[in-house]
């Protein structure tokens, strides 16, 4: 007779308590991973706005939201790089603990900056093709060879390269089963990018990035404000205010919950 079901408990199957401790490591590892207000947005279903921000209004006030949204912290008037991820941005450690792995690793400049900024979509706007969002959000502000890092990192991270020394993720394997395959247009990509000439620029982003976070480690931007200044272009109007073709982008992320 099969015992009762207890979510884990001592009177559950073998196979209820595995899948149980799944469950549990997926929610830990929700509460890990760093989500974007626009992500916790894109959570909610649109055709039910009863369970949508519609049900929980930013103020007491019955005009609908045009400006600074009070639930969130203020931004200064002309927002750098640094006041998004202080401000909007979901936590910096991973990017950091990559970008201090290339440091170490004597990397170039402009890889180092683009671990710093490969998760970036992931942080500010939105976690499914982030390496695409991400490029878009930098293209303007860096060398073309970080954005297109940037972007191809996507792909190559599903890709062994022995000659660089970068083997699957184990966490690809606990996330996404050992079947998986990634979406064809992956698959096109990475074939491109396996013959470019910033091949090596994408790949040592795939090489520095962690997999398995480590909470102890110690990690500053101290070590790369200098790298941001002479690599990263500081719009002198601000992130979003410069008339660049991503300037929307930043500004939905200063007010994601705007009415329109």
């Amino acid at each position: 007779m099969e015992a009762t079901k207890t979510n884990g408990g001592p009177q559950a199957t073998v196979s209820e308590r595995a899948d149980a401790l799944e469950e549990q490591m997926m929610a830990d590892l929700n509460v890990r991973i760093a989500k974007s207000v626009l992500f916790t947005l894109g959570e909610q279903d649109p055709s039910r706005p009863e369970r949508g921000i519609l049900a929980a209004p930013a103020t007491d006030s019955p005009r609908a939201l045009q400006g600074d949204d009070p639930r969130l912290r203020k931004m200064p008037a002309k927002p750098m790089l640094l006041d998004f991820y202080k401000y909007r941005f979901g936590s910096a450690n991973h990017v950091l603990q990559s970008a201090t792995h290339a440091l170490k690793a004597g990397c170039e400049e402009k890889v180092i900056l683009a671990c710093l900024l490969h998760d970036i979509g992931v942080m500010g706007f939105i976690r499914s093709d982030h390496g695409y969002w991400g490029a878009q959000l930098v293209a303007p502000y860096v060398d073309e060879e970080v954005s297109w890092a940037i972007r191809a990192h996507q792909a190559l991270r599903f890709y062994p390269d022995t000659s660089f020394g970068y083997e699957y993720p184990e966490m690809y394997v606990r996330l996404f089963g050992e079947d998986f395959k990634p979406e064809p247009y992956i698959q096109k990509e990475y074939e491109r990018a396996r013959s470019h000439k910033w091949y090596g620029t994408a790949r040592l982003i795939t090489v520095n990035d962690i997999y398995s976070f480590d909470p102890n480690a110690t990690v500053s931007w101290d070590d790369f404000t200098d790298i941001i200044g002479r690599n990263f272009k500081q719009p002198e109007e601000g992130l979003g205010f410069d008339d660049s073709p991503v300037a929307h982008m930043w500004r939905t992320i200063i007010w994601p919950t705007r009415y329109l």
